[in-house]
């Protein structure tokens, strides 16, 4: 449950400064209220995170492109009814509106570069031992319909598989060599951009100064910033909150950062790795059922093995 709970509660701390530069933020160091929601919200990242893990346990472990597309419509929906604007990211908007439009699922996705794949994929990486054929294979299958590019692939790749890998038990250094492998694998797939290499630049990150990501790195919503962004304040990963609260203090996409951080902390640290009152906030607020969704991954991952 630790890459669930860390996913929110990076998600919740980044929440606040979304959007900031980093001269404006006051270095962060626990929940606050913003934007319509209470301290402790989620927003986007955390939310299509359970849609995912939801599809992966009726699917019994695969994703059905197309009832990814449903679900997401309807998630949109649902928050346009409750008149709550500004939660999608680009891409994901962009291939929404292309499929409420009636336009083929193959081509809805073709120019998504951003990363909407990435912050959600943490369940795929937590319901899929560490095998890197059938974890690219399964982050592909529960990303194309929004991001059908090399770049988006890889980011999301790096991200399933280092959770993949942490919740297997292996170091966060060793997560890390794994998700350049997914990212290397994956960025051959899907539509070719002109983007930043995913893999290069986490290996450059592993070398950074957290205080250096926003100049050299970015922080944007491009996957090639923000992913290798949220392995660079992984540094701090011996203590989790901590690395959540630095990737909440960057700006830009302050959310999305953290909560890949966050879920990739927690799944190489494991029980204990955040503290208990934040996972009981972020629980609470929210009605997020992460320990049921946690053991019905865990009982796919077991059965894929």
């Amino acid at each position: 449950m630790a890459a669930l709970a860390g996913l929110a509660i990076g998600d919740a701390l980044g929440m606040p400064t979304e959007g900031l530069s980093p001269a404006e933020i006051t270095p962060v160091t626990g929940f606050a209220a913003a934007r319509g929601l209470p301290a402790g919200g989620v927003t986007d990242d955390t939310q299509q995170a359970v849609i995912v893990a939801q599809l992966l346990v009726s699917g019994g472990g695969r994703i059905d492109p197309h009832g990814l597309a449903d679900a997401l419509l309807e998630w949109e929906r649902d928050l346009r009814s409750r008149g709550i604007r500004g939660l999608l990211g680009p891409s994901t908007r962009a291939a929404l509106t292309a499929v409420a439009a009636g336009e083929a699922l193959e081509e809805a996705g073709k120019y998504g570069t951003t990363n909407g794949a990435a912050m959600r994929i943490a369940p795929v990486g937590i319901a899929n031992p560490a095998d890197l054929d059938v974890l690219v294979d399964s982050v592909v299958e529960a990303s194309w319909v929004t991001h059908n590019t090399g770049v988006a692939l890889a980011g999301a790749a790096a991200v399933a598989a280092a959770v993949s890998a942490g919740v297997g038990g292996a170091s966060l250094s060793e997560a890390i060599d794994f998700a350049v492998e997914a990212a290397e694998r994956a960025a051959k797939r899907g539509n070719w951009v002109a983007a930043g290499d995913v893999a290069a630049r986490i290996r450059w990150s592993r070398t950074m100064d957290p205080a250096d990501v926003p100049a050299l790195i970015g922080t944007s919503v491009a996957t090639q910033e923000s992913v290798p962004a949220a392995f660079a304040v992984l540094r701090h990963a011996e203590d989790p909150w901590q690395a959540c609260c630095t990737a909440a203090s960057l700006g830009g996409d302050t959310d999305t950062i953290a909560a890949i951080a966050g879920a990739i902390a927690g799944a190489c640290t494991g029980a204990g790795a955040f503290p208990d009152e934040a996972v009981r906030t972020v629980t609470e607020v929210n009605d997020l059922p992460l320990p049921e969704l946690a053991d019905d991954l865990l009982k796919l991952r077991a059965r894929t093995r």
